[in-house]
Parts: structure tokens; C-alpha cells; sequence
């Protein structure tokens, strides 16, 4: 390799880490960052799983730990072609990260140095936003509809000569929305070919609606990110993937410090066994179900309205609760309510177990 492309991906690579970083950094609010791993404290701000590590992944990690002195090429492998028999796909339409948040870093990158601007729904998952702008990527955001969804038509009409990306999570955080799949695929479809667009489908394993994964090979331009955070219940462990087209994702790969070399060995072997654990999956959506329900009579009880969650959180309004419900919250050792509209009292809630949710609506019932 010559010297100047030597240079030149090496400065790409620190771009995308710095992304990824100062994403992850600005995940929580730095209360939720100094509380101890304590039983009595329930902590439901950022949209963990509960329940998780499941058996088989923590198994598997213990027993990584002996050889994690050496590289793990191999796991690295079978992870990648693992994931690719899920959705129908191969190892080369796979990129392993540390967290999805990485590989978001990576995919706004790309898209900077293409001289150009994005767009992206708002209220979303907006941490990647200000780092992003900080590298040359000017975000474009369109207020979602009045029933927090994100509205594709005012997205398509923003599109003009300088869009290099679009951003679209779905589900959305922190809203729990969900963009049908038929409307999601026609937008894709429409959406010029040379315009990435970056999906998030951290939450779609918590639905019903399919991924778009399909697609991938079909559009170049697609990248879908996608993590063991969520429903695998291993956000500790920060292994996340995209999905695209072999020569997008080895695009996306060039410019990782380390192609897929991100995840330790200790995670890659949870990720793994965690995906042939055919149990795990079904009781974390049915608690987590379980735990929703709690949650929304609690709201009905209150009046306060809610949107209807595809997700392991719920966004809700609480104007018409008689105190401040975060602190009264915290006054009982439950953290986490958050706002993300400057001005308003929409707050979103992550879903505990179902022994936690009835914990919260103990303490905003008495309070």
C-alpha cells in the first residue's frame, strides 16, 4: 500500500473512532452514569435488558476467558457467518463492531467524505448527530408527526442536491414508533442511489414488523445497523454488526482502525451462543410485553397519554401528573425517565422486569 493511502485511511479510521466515541459518551446523563451496579437501585433509562445475559452466552464468555490471549479470528468468522444465515445472507455482508454505535460512527464517516449533508427524524437517536457535524456532515432534522412517527413524505421532500445520507431508526427511540414495512421498503426503493441510508433496527427484534435486510443486495446504498444490546441483553459486552452489500460493507470495513476486530473475544463468544439460545429471545419479548402492560394502566390510571411501543421503552406525556414524575421516581431509587423534546414533559421510560414496573407504579401511586 502506498504511503498516501496509508495515511489517508488511517485518518478515516481515527474520523469514525472519534465518532463512535463521543457518541457512546454522550449516551447517558451523568446521573445514570455514577449509579453503583446495586439491587436496590432499578435502573431503567437505557433501554437494557433486564434479564439479560442468557445462560448459553454467559457459559460461553467464561469459557472465552481462558483464550483471550489469542485473537479471535476464528469466533470473528463464525459470528459474521452466523449472522448472515439469519437473514439470508453471507459473511461479506457483515461488519463487526464494538456496539452498533461504532459502526454508526464508521457509516457517517462515509458519508462526510462525500462532501454533503444528512437527514434524520427528530426526536430519534440523536447521540451520533453532534459528532457527526463535527467531522463535515451538517444534520438536517424533520419533526416527526404529531403521533411520533417518522414522517417519510417531509423526509423525501428534504432531499436535494447535497444529501449524502438519511437516517432512519426503526423502531424509533426514544418514541417506540414504528414505520410499516411496506412504507419503509417503498421509501428505500425510491430513495436515488447514491444517498446512504443508515437504518437502525436496534429494536426490531422487539416487533412483529420484518428487517430490511433483504434489500441489501438489492441497493448498495442501504446499511443497516443492528446490536446485541437490546434483546440479547449483552450491552456491557458491545457487539454490534451492519448488514449491506459486499462492497458497501467492505467499504464501511476500510474504515474501521481494524476490520471487524472491535469486539473482544469474551463478547464475540456471548454473541454467539447467545444467538442458538431458542428460549431466551421469546421470554425477553413476553416479559417484556408483560411489562408494557403494567406500564400503560399505569399511564390510563394517571391520563396521561402514551404512544404504543414496538420497542422495550415507552414515550409518554407527563404534563398531567400532579408532581414531577422523574423525581418522584427518584425518590423511591428508580432512574431513568428522560426527556428528548427541549420545553415539553414527554419522557421516555425503559421497561424492567415485571417486579420493576410494578415498583414504579407503587412509587407514583403513593407519590
Amino acid at each position: 500500500m502506498q504511503r498516501r493511502e496509508l495515511l489517508k485511511r488511517t485518518a478515516m479510521a481515527a474520523t469514525a473512532f472519534a465518532i463512535s466515541r463521543d457518541a457512546f459518551a454522550g449516551l447517558f446523563d451523568d446521573k445514570i452514569k455514577q449509579l453503583p451496579l446495586n439491587e436496590k437501585i432499578i435502573r431503567i433509562g437505557s433501554n437494557e435488558n433486564p434479564h439479560g445475559p442468557s445462560a448459553l452466552a454467559k457459559k460461553a464468555m467464561i469459557d472465552a476467558v481462558a483464550s483471550s490471549n489469542r485473537y479471535p479470528w476464528d469466533v470473528t468468522t463464525k459470528l459474521r457467518e452466523r449472522i448472515g444465515e439469519l437473514f439470508k445472507l453471507n459473511k461479506d455482508n457483515v461488519v463487526i463492531g464494538a456496539g452498533s454505535s461504532e459502526l454508526l460512527g464508521v457509516t457517517a464517516t462515509w458519508a462526510a467524505l462525500q462532501k454533503g449533508t444528512a437527514i434524520a427524524p427528530d426526536p430519534t437517536f440523536r447521540l451520533w448527530i453532534p459528532a457527526a457535524k463535527r467531522v463535515g456532515l451538517p444534520v438536517n432534522l424533520i419533526p416527526l408527526t404529531e403521533n411520533k412517527v417518522t414522517d417519510l413524505p417531509k423526509m423525501q421532500a428534504a432531499v436535494d442536491a447535497t444529501t449524502r445520507l438519511i437516517y432512519i431508526c426503526n423502531p424509533n427511540n426514544p418514541t417506540g414508533s414504528i414505520i410499516p414495512a411496506k412504507e419503509l421498503e417503498a421509501f428505500i426503493k425510491n430513495t436515488p442511489a447514491h444517498i446512504i441510508i443508515l437504518l437502525d433496527e436496534a429494536y426490531t427484534e422487539f416487533s412483529d414488523e420484518p428487517s430490511m435486510a433483504h434489500l441489501v443486495n438489492t441497493h448498495p446504498n442501504l446499511v443497516i445497523a443492528k446490536t446485541f444490546s437490546k434483546v440479547y441483553g449483552l450491552a456491557g459486552a458491545r457487539v454490534g454488526y451492519v448488514l449491506a452489500h459486499a462492497d458497501t460493507a467492505k467499504q464501511l470495513a476500510d474504515l474501521q482502525p481494524w476490520a471487524n476486530a472491535g469486539a473482544s473475544a469474551v463478547s464475540l463468544a456471548g454473541a454467539l451462543a447467545t444467538m442458538e439460545d431458542k428460549s431466551f429471545i421469546p421470554y425477553c419479548k413476553a416479559e417484556n410485553e408483560k411489562a408494557k402492560k403494567i406500564f400503560y394502566y399505569l399511564l390510563s390510571e394517571h391520563g396521561l397519554r402514551y404512544i404504543p411501543s414496538y420497542t422495550s421503552f415507552v414515550y409518554f406525556d407527563a404534563t398531567r401528573y400532579h408532581k414531577d414524575l422523574k423525581t418522584v421516581l427518584e425518590k423511591s431509587n428508580i432512574f431513568g425517565a428522560r426527556t428528548f423534546e427541549e420545553g415539553t414533559k414527554w419522557l421516555r421510560l425503559s421497561m424492567g422486569t415485571v417486579e420493576e414496573m410494578r415498583a414504579v407504579a407503587k412509587a407514583l401511586n403513593e407519590g
